[in-house]
């Protein structure tokens, strides 16, 4: 996994591939490689969601792209499972333009209409019209501070805690629970602090991989690279 160590990380679709097959792929069959990698164990059987934890999940990024649409995905993922969201991901980058604020921020009423109509993403007017506010807020955030993640990043806790099973993560903290305050001070919508806690952990702004999975040590070396306190 030492593809993983870039300057400014971001996974874009070639990398991933590439990855996944030196790393995690029979070459004949394209199976993952279940053996001799431990994982947190809430992955499922899922192919999409072990390759979701294993590659992307808990990953710092100093892509602002990147950084939105999670945020976008967990107003989406709001009552319902991930799983859901996952099977769904590529149609929401269709529908959305790929997540890229500057054009969502543009969305029309004809665009609303054709994002309650399109089959493939969740249809919610509420959650769609809080993804178009968000873009707005979220460039509006962008020009203040030169990027998102410069804002972004303060909210990363000072003290990490190390989780052994899934019982033991919260579904939110202190730290989220200040993010959700900022951003609604700010004009952002659908920003509870569970949903704040979720966007921390896919961003890596906390490291909630187990300490026995493979990919703790690496999350907390990227860390202090693209989040540093």
């Amino acid at each position: 996994m030492r593809g993983f160590f870039l300057a400014r990380f971001f996974l874009n679709d070639k990398l991933k591939k590439r990855i996944l097959k030196e790393n995690f792929y029979d070459g004949k069959k394209k199976r993952l490689k279940l053996e001799n990698i431990i994982r947190c164990d809430w992955c499922t059987t899922k192919e999409n969601m072990i390759r979701y934890h294993d590659v992307e999940w808990g990953t710092p990024s100093g892509d602002d792209r990147h950084h939105f649409e999670h945020i976008v995905l967990e107003i989406f993922q709001a009552g319902l499972s991930w799983q859901t969201i996952l099977n769904k991901r590529d149609n929401f980058r269709r529908a959305f333009m790929n997540f890229q604020p500057e054009k969502i921020a543009g969305f029309s009423g004809k665009d609303i209409e054709r994002l309650l109509l399109d089959s493939g993403i969740i249809r919610n007017k509420m959650k769609i019209g809080a993804s178009i506010n968000n873009a707005g807020k979220f460039l509006e955030v962008v020009q203040e501070f030169g990027s998102f993640v410069n804002f972004i990043k303060s909210f990363r806790p000072q003290k990490q805690i190390v989780y052994e099973k899934l019982t033991e993560v919260p579904a939110s903290t202190p730290e989220s629970e200040v993010m959700s305050k900022e951003l609604k001070s700010r004009g952002f919508k659908f920003v509870g602090s569970t949903g704040c806690y979720a966007y921390m952990q896919s961003v890596g702004l906390v490291n909630d991989h187990y300490e026995t999975c493979f990919r703790f040590h690496e999350i907390n070396r990227l860390q202090k690279e693209i989040y540093p306190i």
